[in-house]
């Protein structure tokens, strides 16, 4: 009798004793995977820093003429020709008559003379060869001839040293080009000398198309 009345009490306490049991196992491996994806997920959203390495600044050779650079129109004090210098550069008289134009390592050099037969390659070389007898450090180039915008030229092209710098008194490499335009008995020569190695083509191109006889 004692016993039939007790047994309903205690299969009830086991059954509550389960029950707290399974509210105190641990999550299933599937959820605490669910569950710890979501702090990385949340971190790659928020954009997280990466090791992408930073991009080095561009350096240009020493010399290059900026894309920038402006461009203006000069003509001689007879107006027999023109031509665009870059703006801003220094301009001087040398002692022969030449007009030189200067802007830290550049340089443009303009010398016209009365000249009754057109120059060709033969006297252009001839030309190079005083050149070189008074220069420094020279490698020759070549000597064609080219097209621009006023018609037909030669150029000549180089190398020598530079005048060495009064401070410090470096002498560094010049890439010389030297152009030669003729038109009814008269001739120009440009020169245009700049570091070695700077890329200065575009504005050379700039100044040599832009040459012009005035009618």
């Amino acid at each position: 009798m004692n016993r039939a009345r007790f047994a309903p009490a205690t299969a009830g306490w086991v059954l509550i004793l389960l029950g707290a049991l399974a509210g105190c196992s641990p999550a299933s491996p599937s959820a605490q995977a669910t569950s710890s994806s979501v702090p990385q997920a949340a971190a790659s959203a928020g954009g997280a820093p990466t090791d992408a390495a930073p991009i080095a600044p561009e350096v240009n050779p020493a010399g290059d003429i900026p894309d920038s650079q402006a461009f203006v129109p000069w003509a001689p004090a007879d107006t027999s020709f023109t031509l665009k210098v870059p703006e801003g550069w220094a301009q001087s008289m040398q002692a022969s008559g030449a007009t030189v134009f200067t802007d830290k390592l550049n340089s443009i050099t303009i010398t016209a003379s009365a000249d009754a037969t057109a120059p060709t390659i033969a006297s252009v070389t001839r030309d190079l060869a005083a050149i070189r007898a008074a220069s420094t450090g020279w490698q020759a180039g070549t000597v064609s001839g080219i097209s621009r915008t006023s018609g037909p030229a030669l150029m000549a092209t180089y190398r020598a040293d530079a005048v060495a710098d009064p401070v410090t008194g470096k002498v560094r490499s010049d890439d010389v080009e030297r152009y030669v335009f003729h038109h009814a008995g008269q001739s120009v020569v440009l020169t245009l000398a700049g570091p070695h190695g700077a890329d200065n083509v575009d504005p050379w191109r700039i100044v040599t198309d832009s040459f012009a006889w005035t009618p």
